[in-house]
């Protein structure tokens, strides 16, 4: 499989959005208010810098309302995963928001009008499965169906939403330009959401301000100036499934920082998901009537 700059920059935000459910889980600010800090701070330092140097370009008014919908839309989405992995557990939050692969595939057949390859589906049975041994048969089957389980589904539709109308508006606005039009409408809704919840604006630890900074800047500027800049280039659902792959490298992290257990299942289910990701990378078209016909 050959390395190119989008397929780089996608590793990249893999890498970095891998740490984010290690900082929500340490519980140092609440869930909604630790989403509205991660744009805020992301904001406050993207602006300068695409001021000064020119890099910001307005796009029409369609594509602006675009792409402020998608910083609404982002930002829910995390405000609703932070939620989730703090109100259960991070491993049962991290498995249902990646079932968000299904509904971009679904979404780019019916309104992209982008017929997904065979190697997609494929990838996806195969990365699921992964997903499904990683965490372990008998915890899919006991999944709790609370407040905790339907905003963790609930994050994966706005996650899929979000890629497919991001994918659109980066078709002709620049990656710069976008992620700052998106993150002033994520920080503009999440503080009157934060408010009007009463949500706590202050009386964290340094610690806690610390981890607010860097998911700010690592877990937001970094991760999705990189992502964006993939799913400029990339198919959607590529991108999409792709991003499975966090849930390897979170459990990596999880057990060197936090201590939590990897098994030889976990292991197992990790190999299978990165294979099922590798699938849709195939260039050739896999057909599934040759590989069970009988010759």
């Amino acid at each position: 499989m050959k390395i190119t700059k989008p397929r780089l920059a996608l590793i990249c935000g893999i890498l970095c959005i891998s740490i984010f459910p290690i900082l929500v889980k340490l519980k140092l600010a609440p869930g909604l208010i630790s989403a509205f800090y991660r744009m805020f701070f992301a904001v406050i330092l993207l602006l300068p810098y695409v001021v000064i140097t020119k890099n910001f370009k307005l796009p029409n008014t369609r594509f602006l309302l675009l792409a402020a919908l998608c910083g609404i839309l982002f930002a829910s989405d995390v405000a609703v995963w932070n939620i989730a992995i703090q109100d259960s557990s991070a491993t049962q939050a991290s498995l249902l928001t990646n079932l968000s692969p299904l509904w971009v595939g679904i979404g780019s057949f019916f309104f992209l009008k982008v017929r997904p390859a065979t190697n997609f589906w494929i990838g996806t049975v195969v990365s699921l499965f992964g997903m499904i041994t990683l965490v372990g048969f008998s915890f899919f089957m006991e999944l709790n169906f609370n407040q905790a389980f339907l905003f963790a589904v609930f994050s994966g539709i706005l996650y899929s939403i979000y890629l497919l109308v991001s994918k659109n508006v980066l078709s002709d606005v620049d990656v710069l330009s976008f992620m700052t039009i998106s993150l002033i409408a994520s920080s503009i809704y999440l503080g009157i959401l934060c408010y009007a919840l009463n949500e706590p604006f202050t009386g964290f630890s340094d610690t806690g301000w610390f981890v607010l900074l860097l998911q700010a800047v690592i877990c937001q500027l970094c991760a999705w100036l990189s992502i964006s800049y993939a799913t400029q280039h990339m198919r959607a659902t590529r991108v999409s499934l792709s991003l499975l792959s966090q849930a390897v490298i979170t459990s990596i992290l999880a057990w060197l920082f936090l201590e939590e257990q990897i098994t030889l299942q976990m292991v197992f289910g990790g190999i299978i998901l990165l294979f099922g990701i590798r699938i849709t990378f195939y260039d050739k078209t896999i057909s599934l009537k040759r590989l069970f016909s009988k010759d």
